[in-house]
């Protein structure tokens, strides 16, 4: 495969380079991606809490962290996919690069359809308990159940942007995701305030959009990314690949639920406080989604670049990345950290109109914005084990979340001079435990992994 080939295809080779520079080429067309991507959910709030009403968005709030849990199972298996086609790809190994798109895709057909049957059978039970304010659980079962229907069609965006920037492709996703998030507003609209499906409508919205999204990524790639075009003999399965895949994958996948159901723990303790509390916090709750991308970005970059390097044996610079990937997050933690203490009761403004949401929330931000550079560097550390393939990482970080989230949020707000406002002083005492568990896993891990004068003396030449 030549130069000329990779050019065109938008392919980055982050095993040569400046660690900084690949890190912001890569990062940035994904970060405009990610935050596309979050404006489906921002859409869907907005224009079904401002022309419905609290009510409905407190019923998509009250779903969201049990839609996470589902949607989670399935794209831990793409992201562990994802991971080996970059090892394999920082090794310069085609043909195991095209066996993995095409095995990965194998797996991704059958799991997600059976996660979804399984989940639309327990919506209800799962919704009842969380204990789900009665006022909003018809609507918030209905959201559910389309995106259970829809988790299928969802999955293919997913399994091909994470073969694509695998190969150091950000943009691609990027450009799909820019048409499909224009078309997801208007569809809101048309099903939403048109049609009068109040919360069923942003979903049904939601699930189109995505899947016409997939839908062109994939017809792009084809045509355009020499690495989907495929022969014959890249499409025999191969058991051995399939195994490694779904050994990382899972692990992923459980590390993502595990984080989804400490989420709905947390939402349980959220529903005991009433509708205001519950818009209120998914009103907050949507802002961190915006504030999560640029350090999701960042980890995710920091896989694809790890993953390569991994492969191609080049660990000195790993180490040297990582070190820039904190410098990075730890300026994005500060400019957030005073946004959000001058400014976070206008953003929470953005979702309702009622102005006792709109105290709780902007109070609420300002606590959580305290806590950003742990939440930093929960996704850098983890994005530098993912590439590394740690398989038991991600479940350890589960547990961690697990472990905080059902046990900081009922001991805070049952101090009586916490109250409510224990769910979000939670929010962050739990991204101090996850991160601190985090950067102890990292520090034991390069330990064994790289020799002693890797860390300490990287080299200064113009390719670190």
């Amino acid at each position: 495969m030549n130069s000329h080939e990779k050019h065109t295809s938008n392919i980055l080779d982050m095993t040569e380079g400046k660690p900084v520079s690949l890190l912001v080429r890569f990062s940035i067309p994904m970060l405009i991606g990610n935050i596309f991507q979050q404006l489906y959910n921002l859409a869907d709030s907005v224009i079904v809490g401002r022309l419905v009403g609290a009510n409905a968005l407190a019923a998509i709030g009250a779903s969201a962290s049990v839609t996470f849990l589902f949607f989670a199972l399935c794209n831990g298996i793409g992201n562990g996919g994802g991971i080996i086609t970059s090892q394999h790809f920082g090794r310069k190994d085609d043909a195991m690069v095209k066996k993995c798109i095409t095995n990965t895709a194998y797996i991704m057909l059958v799991y997600p359809a059976i996660i979804g049957m399984i989940a639309y059978s327990l919506s209800r039970p799962i919704l009842n308990l969380l204990k789900t304010p009665a006022d909003i659980m018809p609507d918030s079962l209905a959201y559910i159940r389309i995106m259970c229907i829809g988790i299928v069609f969802v999955s293919i965006y997913n399994f091909i942007s994470s073969m694509l920037r695998a190969l150091g492709d950000s943009k691609t996703p990027l450009y799909f995701l820019i048409f499909s998030c224009i078309l997801n507003v208007g569809l809101d609209f048309l099903f939403v305030y048109y049609m009068k499906m109040s919360v069923r409508g942003a979903g049904i919205a939601t699930v189109i959009s995505q899947f016409l999204s997939g839908i062109g990524c994939i017809v792009y790639a084809i045509r355009k990314n020499p690495y989907f075009k495929l022969k014959s003999e890249d499409f025999k399965i191969d058991r051995d690949l399939m195994r490694s895949i779904i050994r990382l994958g899972v692990p992923i996948s459980m590390q993502f639920s595990m984080i989804a159901i400490s989420c709905m723990a947390l939402q349980r303790v959220v529903n005991a406080y009433g509708a205001i509390a519950v818009a209120a916090f998914t009103a907050t709750s949507r802002i961190e989604q915006i504030i999560h991308q640029p350090y999701q970005t960042l980890g995710a970059a920091m896989s694809t670049y790890t993953g390569q390097n991994f492969g191609a044996k080049q660990n000195r610079r790993i180490v040297e990345g990582y070190s820039k990937a904190l410098i990075m997050m730890a300026v994005f933690s500060l400019a957030m950290l005073v946004v959000m203490q001058l400014w976070g009761g206008a953003f929470v403004g953005l979702f309702v109109t009622d102005a006792d949401v709109i105290a709780m929330g902007g109070a609420a931000v300002r606590i959580t914005s305290l806590f950003y550079a742990a939440l930093g560097l929960i996704y850098v550390v983890r994005g530098v084990l993912n590439g590394l393939g740690d398989a038991f990482f991600a479940l350890l970080n589960g547990i961690v979340e697990v472990i905080g989230r059902f046990t900081v949020p009922f001991m805070l707000t049952a101090i009586p001079a916490i109250g409510v406002w224990g769910i979000w002083w939670s929010v962050g005492v739990v991204w101090i435990m996850s991160g601190f568990t985090a950067w102890l896993r990292y520090l034991s891990f390069r330990k064994k992994l790289f020799p002693e004068d890797t860390v300490l003396n990287p080299p200064a030449n113009g390719k670190s």
